[in-house]
């Protein structure tokens, strides 16, 4: 057994995997449904115990150490593994994923990292949510928790820990010619770069700033308090003033040093965004792009000079996410572009920084500013802005999971009452239709209403005229929720005056529609296997399911029971039903 201590005096044991050493750090959460090597890569979690809220860690191994063309690991934000420690639910004994080389368990034994699982970590994140960030200890069966101390990692500068140690230089040759602070630095910013033909210098975090050595000056991720480096904010500050200053990049760290080097402020946030899917609005516009974030401070928007102005603002707790200088070739965000892993809504930041940066180079006076590029970019002509006339629901049908079938198992009962939750916490009244009552979406408690019925054009027309809801979901639910409400939408039964608004709505966010290719005359074969503990297997269930307005089952559903110290099983009924 092991435990994580955490500094109001709370106790949550669980069994131990990893490094079997005792560590201690601050305490924060991350709500990424992937990229558990890219998150635990990077240096901004730098001496953290991270706890990872989704349940499946571990599933897909640890990939390989490959390098890309430009000499960079493909899979890792960095060459080492920077938290202090690991907490999650489950940890994956036995991932499945042709390109797994270790397990996580392994992984994290080769760098000396401990972790934890068999814990909560849904409650766990609701402490950290409602008291912030705490300071905790991860400590071993056999060790007694008062001899290892608490340790806050901003008390101390965690950049000169994670920062290259001497000048390395990318993509050799290409132009731009772009200097990037190491404060922290993740690969793929490097590879954002190059991969649009720049040459990459990358410089430590104290390296002396000459504006000679390069054409733009990018500003890296990093851990801890920014206010921690008063010499950077130095240097910044005299790099900025210059007479035709370069153009200047920041992210994350970047951003908030690039703060403090105007003489805005920072302020160390309750419990920080990290994760991914995380929305920010661009000022002025009302649109909304999704982001990856991993950070704990924030700029005060109000302490910004006068010359200088917000850029981005988190939908979710209104701090700020970028700024950007009225003239001057000047912005920074908050969140990662580079997504790596999370949505790629924001690469085209770099094109507009290098961009940019050869405009500034070649000298054009007649150029746009930085200000007017992201606004032609990140808004351009046509785009509809959101209606501030249209109220928001106040009841929404829901089609959940139904039964288990191919395509919408487990995942859409997940999904489906994740989206109960958001919208309960929107104020929003939820209906959910399912027949299936041993889904976690049908709970008591969780959905306003549940009607225990085959998700068929017949019975949701049925409810419709009954609820009269604002509108109805249909992507929680998998491919029968989706054939119905192709159904319904050719029966006229969803034909709502308010279509027009709200694709108009709709398109304030984003440029793009997906349209799916239809798979009619397709045909999906699934077997289920039950295993025991000796590696006996048999199969369950066997589903043959054409693509397309019907779906046939063929189920195998054999009775196996073990008779006392059998250790091979004995099957002793089958039954065999065609539906």
């Amino acid at each position: 057994m092991a435990a994580l201590v955490l500094e109001d005096g709370s106790v949550l044991r669980g069994q131990p995997f990893g490094a079997a050493v005792s560590t201690a750090g601050e305490v924060v959460f991350q709500t990424g449904m992937v990229g558990y090597p890219e998150a635990l890569t990077d240096p901004s979690y730098k001496a953290q115990i991270l706890v990872l809220t989704y349940p499946l860690i571990g599933n897909y191994g640890i990939p390989p150490d490959e390098m890309d063309e430009f000499g960079l690991c493909k899979w890792f934000e960095s060459s080492g593994i920077h938290v202090a420690g690991l907490v999650v639910g489950e940890c994956c004994p036995t991932p499945s994923h042709w390109s797994a080389t270790c397990t996580l368990h392994e992984w994290l034994q080769q760098h000396g990292i401990p972790g934890l699982q068999g814990v909560d970590t849904r409650e766990l994140t609701k402490k950290l949510r409602e008291q912030g960030s705490l300071l905790g200890k991860l400590v071993q069966n056999g060790t007694e928790p008062s001899s290892l101390p608490f340790l806050d990692p901003n008390a101390r500068p965690l950049v000169p820990e994670v920062s290259i140690k001497t000048p390395r230089v990318f993509n050799t040759g290409g132009a731009p010619r772009i200097l990037a602070l190491d404060c922290g630095l993740k690969y793929n910013q490097i590879r954002c770069l190059c991969q649009r033909g720049a040459e990459v210098t990358v410089v430590p975090w104290d390296h002396a700033l000459d504006s000679q050595e390069y054409e733009g000056l990018f500003l890296s991720n990093g851990p801890g308090d920014p206010a921690s480096y008063p010499s950077v904010v130095s240097t910044l500050s005299r790099v900025l003033s210059e007479p035709n200053p370069r153009p200047v990049f920041g992210i994350c760290l970047g951003h908030q040093l690039l703060a403090l080097a105007i003489g805005a402020k920072t302020y160390k946030m309750r419990y920080g965004n990290r994760g991914h899917n995380q929305p920010c609005l661009l000022v002025g516009s009302g649109r909304c792009f999704l982001t990856s974030q991993n950070h704990g401070f924030a700029v005060e928007t109000d302490s910004l000079p006068a010359d200088w102005a917000p850029l981005f603002t988190n939908a979710n707790d209104g701090s700020n996410e970028g700024i950007v200088h009225n003239s001057l070739p000047f912005f920074s965000v908050q969140f990662h572009p580079e997504h790596q892993a999370g949505p790629s809504d924001m690469e085209l930041l770099f094109d507009i920084f290098l961009e940019t940066v050869k405009e500034a180079t070649a000298g054009n006076p007649g150029g746009q500013t930085v200000r007017e590029r992201l606004t032609e970019r990140l808004c351009p002509p046509g785009i509809p802005t959101p209606s501030s006339g249209l109220p928001p629901p106040g009841k929404v049908l829901i089609l959940g999971s139904g039964g288990l079938s191919i395509g919408q198992a487990g995942e859409f009962d997940y999904s489906g009452s994740q989206a109960i939750k958001a919208l309960k916490e929107e104020n929003i009244q939820t209906l959910l239709i399912n027949p299936n009552i041993a889904t976690v979406q049908t709970s008591q408690g969780l959905a306003d209403k549940v009607y225990f019925l085959p998700i068929t054009p017949h019975y949701v027309t049925q409810v419709i005229r009954n609820e009269r809801p604002d509108g109805v979901l249909l992507t929680f639910g998998g491919q029968t929720a989706l054939n119905c409400g192709v159904e319904l939408t050719k029966a006229g039964v969803l034909a709502q005056e308010e279509l027009s608004a709200v694709v108009a709505q709709a398109f304030a966010r984003t440029s793009q529609v997906l349209v799916d290719k239809s798979l009619k005359g397709w045909k999906e074969i699934e077997y289920e296997v039950v295993r025991d503990a000796y590696g006996n297997c048999v199969t369950t269930q066997v589903r043959c399911s054409p693509r397309g307005n019907r779906t046939l089952e063929c189920s195998l559903l054999p009775l196996l029971t073990l008779l006392g110290s059998d250790r091979h099983g004995t099957l002793l009924h089958s039954i065999i039903s065609l539906k």
